[in-house]
């Protein structure tokens, strides 16, 4: 049908788009060649890219050919069981044979990971855009059809199922093992999606200094897909993509501004009384602070003061709204007694409706939330290791559970909890009947899963929807989403400064010494980290970037003052480390090689922030 022709015309017509982007690539590589580079292994590059130009233009001449063709005969393909006509185009990747080249590219880009110079990646800049407009804009070729049903929807969806053995071509010799955020899934994936995504996890270093360094939004240019995959994205690049969305949501609307009138004595009930009543567009106007009775104009320093002063007095315990985590001391959770306080919902509404304006001003505030708190803004799951910095008796007795064969222990559970308030004790169900339900080894995961839920998330449900409500209405949940709990932390409260002299200092061995080859990697690797790869560690450590004002002596732990501890990890070197957020220690294996305990750490602060090893 005429539907039909529509949609394959606007699939070639996309394909010659795509074609001649990476056309347009294959040139500016050609220049920078020209211009930059001189080593054999380049040389054999532009070998391989004269090659694919020819195929480029053989190719969009079939697609320029195919627009008049293809949909007449399109019409007379028929499946000889009597099946719905169907109209496929070839992948891009199917018909330009780039292994070699791939393979090239890989090289130079480990090459170049190494290099102090942050602009020699430019010089494959190009190169990098061709691979991704070919493996990562592609999607699986998905069948048109005249008349979907059940089962061809079933069959156009199946590529998910697809494996890519036939595709493990290793883009480079000195390629690192997956992390497990990108492995998890890759054989679930379509194999040029599993292709760029092992590219781009295996030269991530430098596709994120191409980032860096690119003048084009990540949402228009050839790296588009990566909006996707954000867990590729280092935290600073994630931060400019999530200004620029920012701006792009308001639409370039003049901004008004706003006055504030507070008293010093008063500063929290003035400012809700101030803004609480105000509309989502209202409080994205720029703010003016004006504090009663003093003479001072606000270029930017009272604002800054106003929201210092209000990322304290939101946990003023006399408003009951939020209390101290009992892992670590220093973060804050919902308190789920709050409604003592008649106005609490109001308060916690406004309450994320300021941590979202500081967002949106690109302030900062000094104030640090559990984890399982950031999970909830994220809207993310909760995960019952993140009990261990809320109820550490609790934690405990969960991974019990879960390590011992319940048939062995004896433990008579049932699906319920009990709940304190006020003093008095009560159960509560944690499903429908959960009282007359007993745990067995066969549901004492869901058992876990839900009486962590209720702990963490239904004993403040109302709370936490009410921030949330005030939070979303000034930054949207899809665009919060891009940052995992660790990054949020810093987004709101900034990187810290980490002085690594003093917590060496202050750090105690357990089974290693100062001395040892392991404890002297793991400084120098310290040392070496971004400030933000810092920052990821500590809070991995520790539940919080924070760093006391005495400095890292007055460290706290559950039960105290608790210096920083590394222990050592007996247990198979392929573990990722481990830690213990109430007793800030890192369980370190005993790796073999420098590179392998930094790469190791890496990976553990960028990609597992449960607080657990992996094997």
């Amino acid at each position: 049908g005429e539907a039909n022709e529509s949609r394959v015309l606007q699939n070639l017509l996309q394909r010659r788009q795509r074609l001649s982007a990476l056309r347009e690539t294959l040139n500016r590589l050609r220049a920078f060649g020209e211009e930059s580079i001189d080593s054999e292994a380049l040389s054999d590059m532009q070998r391989a890219m004269e090659s694919l130009e020819g195929e480029v233009e053989v190719l969009s001449g079939s697609a320029s050919g195919a627009q008049e063709g293809e949909s007449s005969k399109s019409s007379k393909d028929t499946k000889d069981d009597g099946d719905d006509s169907v109209f496929a185009l070839p992948l891009l990747s199917q018909q330009l044979v780039l292994e070699e080249l791939w393979s090239m590219l890989g090289d130079c880009l480990t090459a170049l990971a190494d290099s102090t110079d942050s602009h020699a990646v430019l010089v494959l800049q190009p190169a990098v855009e061709a691979f991704f407009l070919v493996h990562g804009t592609e999607k699986a070729s998905q069948p048109v059809k005249a008349t979907p049903s059940r089962d061809n929807a079933e069959r156009s969806t199946s590529y998910h199922g697809l494996s890519t053995s036939e595709y493990d071509n290793p883009l480079s010799p000195s390629a690192l093992p997956m992390s497990p955020a990108v492995a998890e899934n890759l054989a679930d994936l379509p194999p040029d999606t599993a292709k760029f995504l092992q590219f781009a996890e295996t030269h991530r270093t430098v596709l994120n200094q191409i980032l860096r360094q690119s003048t084009t939004h990540l949402s228009d240019g050839p790296f588009s897909v990566l909006i996707h995959h954000t867990k590729l994205l280092d935290f600073d690049v994630k931060q400019r993509y999530f200004r620029q969305e920012l701006e792009r949501v308001d639409g370039g609307v003049r901004r008004e501004d706003m006055v504030m009138h507070i008293r010093r004595e008063h500063v929290f009930e003035d400012s809700y009384r101030e803004l609480h009543r105000r509309s989502s567009e209202d409080m994205k106007n720029r703010l003016y602070v004006v504090f009663e009775g003093e003479d001072g104009q606000d270029a930017g320093g009272l604002l800054r003061e106003w929201y210092l002063i209000m990322s304290r007095e939101m946990f003023n315990p006399n408003y009951a709204l939020f209390k101290t985590t009992p892992g670590d001391r220093v973060t804050y959770m919902p308190n789920r007694l709050s409604y003592c306080n008649s106005n609490h919902l109001s308060y916690f509404k406004f309450i994320g409706r300021i941590i979202a304006k500081a967002i949106y001003d690109n302030k900062l505030l000094e104030c640090y939330f559990s984890r399982s708190f950031y999970k909830h803004i994220l809207g993310k799951p909760v995960h019952y290791t993140d009990m261990e910095a809320e109820d550490y008796s609790f934690y405990q007795g969960l991974v019990y559970l879960l390590e011992h064969d319940l048939n062995e222990i004896g433990t008579e559970l049932t699906f319920s909890t009990e709940v304190e308030e006020f003093g008095v004790c009560e159960v509560r169900d944690l499903k429908e009947g959960g009282s007359n339900l007993t745990v067995v080894e066969e549901n004492k995961k869901e058992y876990v899963k839900l009486v962590c839920q209720m702990k963490m998330t239904g004993s403040i449900r109302s709370q936490i929807k009410s921030f949330l409500d005030g939070f979303y209405e000034i930054v949207p949940k899809h665009l919060i989403s891009i940052f995992n709990e660790q990054e949020l932390e810093l987004l709101i409260a900034g990187l810290p400064t980490i002085d690594i002299d003093d917590l060496k200092a202050n750090t105690e061995y357990v089974k290693y010494n100062s001395n040892s080859l392991q404890i002297q990697w793991f400084w120098r690797a310290l040392r070496s980290f971004e400030q933000a790869d810092r920052a990821k560690l500590l809070q991995f450590v520790t539940g919080t970037s924070k760093v006391p004002l005495q400095g890292f002596v007055a460290l706290e732990g559950m039960n105290g003052p608790q210096k920083f501890q590394i222990h050592r990890d007996d247990r198979s070197t392929d573990r990722l480390p481990s830690a213990h957020t109430c007793f800030n220690q890192l369980d370190l294996p005993a790796y073999e090689t420098y590179e392998k305990l930094r790469f190791m750490l890496l990976r553990t602060v960028q990609e597992c922030p449960e607080g657990f090893g992996l094997v």
